[in-house]
């Protein structure tokens, strides 16, 4: 975009923009300054520790194959530009540009919140998912641990979860995962968008390469935890050619089966993407936004209940087909055994008595 002012290294959007809510924006403008002076310090990551009331989030949509979920963080610093949790930054009073990936909050009572849930009279246990809105396994959860921690409490009240990351962080927690999933109460699902180290640097520029995310399917595989490779989001005419690679070095590194979504632009996000095409991509900006459209009835997104996920029209039907092929070529389209709830139980707390016939 002739005059965008340059991308922050190590981020992924472009810009700042005020969130929706905001009653006064922001805009870039011209300042004098060029890239031949020295430059700004880098941005930086600040965290503020969020008091939450609860922590299993609730949903009904008919889109996601789960109704709960828990998000140990707001925001995400792998800073992916088209994550489509940016825009929950704009309830924060927060930008979902850049303040998404930099201004992080967490929830440090994650895990003892949990234990006051579950051990309500009358919970019903169901699968809870871990990576439905930001990643669990960002980087500053090597320091936090908040994952961590409510996997452990997970583990201890017998609990189903299902995990979704693109870090091969997962793998440190192999040790709660794996003995999770020998009684069926846990499974893991790793994002693979692309091979190319260059695009995957651009387009998610803090989370791990690659490489790295096939060395956690091979990890969490090999310690028996069901593994499903994501191929998401398949964008057209960017990384869409890669699908049959990126299933295939999946399978090769154990993965049991695959899913894929095609991109997702809702409000603010379809102004942050084009904007990082036109920095990242432009050679190919203009094609990549017509093959969006021509998947969402001539616009930038549809967020029809059906269609949201996988769109329309002849290339998503044509996306749908070449998925179900390469899933049935390098054996992903195995049946997937659902998640045991039956094993769940309020563990006993200091002082409890003992149930004689437990």
């Amino acid at each position: 975009m002739p005059g965008a002012k340059p991308m922050a290294r190590g981020r992924g959007a472009v810009s700042n923009a005020s969130g929706r809510f905001e009653s006064m924006s922001r805009e870039d403008f011209d300042d004098g300054w060029t890239e031949l002076d020295e430059a700004p310090a880098p941005l930086r990551t600040t965290l503020t520790a969020e008091k939450a009331r609860v922590i299993i989030a609730r949903n009904e949509s008919p889109d996601v194959g789960f109704d709960r979920s828990i998000n140990p963080y707001r925001g995400c610093e792998h800073g992916c530009i088209y994550c489509f949790a940016r825009p929950t930054h704009a309830y924060m009073g927060l930008s979902p540009g850049l303040d998404f990936e930099s201004r992080l909050y967490f929830k440090p009572e994650a895990a003892r919140l949990l234990e006051r849930e579950l051990s309500k009279p009358g919970y019903v246990p169901e699968m809870i998912h871990m990576g439905a809105n930001t990643d669990p396994y960002q980087p500053q959860e090597r320091r936090l641990r908040i994952t961590r921690q409510v996997l452990e409490v997970l583990a201890r009240y017998r609990h189903p979860v299902s995990v979704l990351t693109k870090s091969a962080l997962v793998a440190r927690d192999i040790d709660i995962l794996g003995p999770m999933a020998a009684d069926g109460l846990a499974r893991a699902a790793i994002s693979v968008t692309t091979l190319d180290r260059s695009l995957a640097r651009a387009m998610e520029p803090r989370a791990a390469t690659p490489e790295r995310r096939l060395w956690a399917i091979r990890q969490l595989t090999a310690a028996g935890i069901p593994t499903t490779v994501m191929f998401a989001p398949v964008i057209p005419g960017l990384n869409d050619h890669e699908m049959e690679a990126v299933l295939q070095r999946a399978a090769e590194a154990g993965a049991s089966g695959a899913g894929y979504v095609m991109l997702r632009l809702p409000l603010e996000i379809k102004d942050l993407f084009r904007e990082w095409l036109d920095e990242a991509r432009p050679d190919r900006a203009a094609r990549v936004m017509s093959l969006v459209r021509q998947m969402r009835g001539g616009r930038d997104y549809d967020a029809q209940w059906g269609k949201r996920m996988k769109g329309e029209g002849p290339i998503a039907d044509v996306t749908r087909r070449r998925f179900e092929i390469a899933k049935r070529r390098f054996g992903l389209d195995a049946e997937r055994t659902a998640l045991d709830v039956t094993r769940f139980k309020v563990p006993p707390k200091a002082g409890d008595q003992m149930d004689l016939f437990g």
